[in-house]
């Protein structure tokens, strides 16, 4: 049966691998964008997930279109990178509140319907760095660990309502972000993941889409790491 599913920050990268895997295993999706740009065989929804009006419009958008939303997928993030005694509070705020904040802020809507039918899927999209740390990333790890302790707290807080909560916790991706490193970055990199290579988008949206479907229905509170074995142990 087809799902209402909404993924934000579906217009490209992750999110739009994430969004047509849920779209092609069967669901009608909802993509989230600043831009509200056209994205093809997708329904879309302009949206700044810093803005609790706009979350919400969102979701009018997709329960207009589709239903009820069954399925949400917080993928919507952003990086600003510094030093920490260079970094400034609007970058580490920023941060923050898009990547932390509007996760709550898109949990907080989508449990409203999730309650009345007894029945979701709460799937943040974290990193590696959220448990390994990363120079110059303090706001951006700190940001992704916190997806953790929010999606555990939610996975015990909603359980008993037949909702789970879960992460799912990338590695190095091949994406536009990354393609645009120097050389000797990428091998620094890729010098400490196991398997010696980049996860590819739709690696990432595999797992998500693993934690979205029926073969997961008991599994709540879990970081599932697509990492290549940079992260293990943490």
């Amino acid at each position: 049966m087809s799902r209402s599913a909404l993924v934000t920050g579906g217009n490209r990268g992750i999110g739009l691998a994430i969004a047509r895997r849920l779209a092609a295993a069967g669901d009608a999706v909802t993509v989230t964008s600043r831009s509200g740009a056209d994205v093809p065989g997708l329904t879309v929804a302009r949206c700044d997930v810093r803005d609790a009006a706009a979350v919400d419009a969102a979701f009018a958008v997709a329960e207009a279109a589709h239903g009820p939303v069954e399925v949400v997928v917080a993928s919507a993030g952003i990086t600003r990178d510094q030093l920490l005694a260079l970094m400034s509070e609007d970058d580490f705020g920023a941060v923050i509140d898009t990547n932390l904040t509007g996760a709550y802020r898109v949990a907080k809507r989508a449990v409203r319907g999730m309650i009345r039918m007894r029945r979701g899927r709460i799937i943040f999209i974290s990193s590696v760095v959220g448990m390994l740390g990363s120079g110059g990333q303090a706001n951006y790890a700190a940001s992704k660990a916190g997806l953790v302790g929010l999606a555990r707290s939610l996975a015990r807080e909603l359980g008993s309502r037949n909702i789970t909560v879960n992460v799912v916790a990338p590695g190095f991706v091949d994406t536009d972000m990354t393609a645009a490193l120097a050389d000797d970055k990428k091998a620094a990199i890729l010098a400490g993941v196991p398997l010696r290579r980049c996860a590819t988008a739709d690696e990432v949206a595999a797992a998500v889409a693993f934690l979205a479907s029926a073969d997961a229905a008991y599994v709540t509170g879990a970081v599932l790491p697509v990492d290549g074995g940079l992260g293990m142990g943490h």
